[in-house]
């Protein structure tokens, strides 16, 4: 599932070409994917102007005029695509924004239909279950703010991390991989990692998320941005889906296993449970 640095990436894409730009035409081929709107959605939708583009933790919230906004979450394979009218449509893109005055045409893809579109209004989009109950972002964070959220519960650190609830944006890379920098076993307590040892891994984890971003986030599956050029940050992954066996740092083994309901990827010598 993308997470913060591919869903920012997505996220700038869509600034980059469609803001201010108005909807002649929506074409829906999925009702899977908008299964939560009311009938005739894609129709109010006619004669909008894109106005912004936001994101919070995995999730993009694309502000229309009047009062409209799409809350889209593109789970484990959807897509946008902003291309020219003659690339001859994909059976998996299952919307199709027509622009005013634009050669390209937006296109939401999705292979497994996994994703969501969905739209509400924009003063109540953010009271919604999903939405409401995210964490902070973690590149907002403080040490301090992010000390107290660790020493308040008593929980394993790599779970913490991965709960939305908890901080919003990460996922089983960035954590692997933040975690591993820091040398901080995934099953750590986290009331049990000094505050300057948490004060470290927020710090690793924006440099991560930040050094991501720049380069279009990680393509170890099917993510692409929409331009359909894919991420290049996994050349840099250290433990997570690389297929290294023996461990960048200290030549032993690295470990694959079930932590919670996610595998974990660590090196269990530079990252020993004490």
């Amino acid at each position: 599932m993308p997470e913060l640095p591919e869903v920012e990436t997505v996220a700038q894409g869509l600034r980059e070409t469609i803001l201010k730009k108005k909807i002649i035409s929506v074409s829906v081929t999925s009702d899977k994917i908008n299964a939560d709107n009311e009938p005739g959605w894609a129709g109010r939708l006619k004669g909008k102007q894109f106005v912004d583009v936001r994101r919070r933790g995995k999730n993009i919230l694309v502000d229309l005029s009047d009062n409209l906004t799409l809350w889209v979450h593109l789970r484990m394979t959807g897509h946008f695509y902003y291309l020219p009218d003659e690339v001859p449509i994909d059976k998996h893109d299952h919307i199709i924004f027509k622009l005013e005055n634009d050669k390209n045409a937006l296109r939401y893809n999705d292979y497994r239909k996994f994703g969501r579109v969905r739209l509400f209004r924009s003063d109540e989009v953010m009271e919604q279950k999903g939405l409401a109950d995210l964490g902070p972002e973690p590149l907002e964070l403080s040490p301090s703010e992010f000390v107290s959220m660790l020493k308040s519960t008593k929980r394993m650190i790599k779970p913490a991390l991965l709960d939305q609830t908890f901080i919003a944006g990460l996922g089983n890379i960035y954590a692997d991989e933040a975690l591993f920098e820091a040398r901080i076993n995934p099953r750590r307590m986290t009331d049990s990692i000094s505050s300057k040892k948490a004060a470290e891994l927020l710090s690793i984890i924006k440099r991560l998320l930040r050094k991501a971003i720049r380069n279009m986030g990680t393509s170890v599956d099917s993510f692409a941005g929409i331009n359909g050029d894919a991420g290049s940050f996994q050349k840099y992954l250290k433990v997570y889906g690389n297929g290294r066996e023996e461990c960048c740092r200290c030549g032993g083994k690295l470990r694959h296993e079930k932590i919670g309901s996610r595998t974990a990827h660590y090196c269990p010598r530079c990252q020993p449970l004490r």
